[in-house]
């Protein structure tokens, strides 16, 4: 049986991604793609996050990086936090790792503009280093509104700190992907931050596998 076109591009796209270290231009990204009301809930949170003072990181930040993506979304990836180009833009995932997450929805066959993208905490912290629990604990109401908001069939983590955050864990990133859990009403997968994959080429196959099975949850073939 021949394959479709559109199979034999995602196929091409799959093993692209597996192979290459990291070849595309930046995405093409926005705060809000498909909100225009100035009464909307989600609009209406953004501005009340970007305004935020709530925590030490309000100080040092360019940017509140509040999201990014199809508001009403099927598929939501969350991160850690923003890094310098995504302080410096505003957006979420635009720099290395941010290209590479791109690639990634694509080898899905999605795009960018199908899924919704965001972090656990909205400012970069200094120096990249980990978010601590008093920012944690101001910003993660923006992320459970968000949610609830968007309202997801799945949620993909990317990376240990976005998992063990939402599952409450101190389970690691190795032993966390691979598996489903029930969030905020939706179903949960963990798998690997893509800067993590920029480091170590050998987790992009188990990382594809985890990109399947979101593929699946999102489709309704997995139960």
């Amino acid at each position: 049986m021949n394959e479709s076109p559109d199979l034999l591009e995602t196929l091409a796209l799959a093993r692209d991604f597996l192979s290459r270290e990291i070849a595309c231009a930046p995405a093409s990204v926005a705060r809000i793609d498909d909100r225009e009301s100035d009464a909307d809930p989600l609009i209406i949170l953004d501005r009340e996050a970007c305004s935020c003072q709530k925590c030490g990181l309000a100080q040092t930040r360019t940017s509140v990086v509040f999201g990014s993506g199809k508001t009403n979304a099927d598929l939501l990836f969350v991160g850690e936090a923003p890094g310098a180009e995504e302080d410096r833009q505003g957006l979420p995932f635009v720099g290395a790792a941010g290209q590479l997450l791109t690639r990634m929805i694509e080898a899905m066959g999605l795009t960018r503009k199908d899924v919704y993208i965001t972090n656990i905490i909205k400012c970069r912290p200094p120096n990249n280093r980990d978010p601590k629990p008093d920012e944690i604990a101001e910003c993660q109401p923006y992320l459970l509104q968000q949610i609830d908001l968007i309202a997801p069939v799945v949620i993909c983590t990317l990376g240990r700190f976005a998992a063990q955050t939402l599952l409450q864990t101190t389970e690691s990133i190795g032993r966390l992907r691979g598996k489903i859990f029930e969030y905020q009403g939706a179903k949960l997968v963990p798998t690997y931050h893509p800067a993590a994959l920029l480091r170590n080429a050998h987790w992009k196959r188990p990382a594809w596998e985890d990109l399947k099975l979101v593929r699946k949850l999102y489709d309704g073939t997995e139960i």
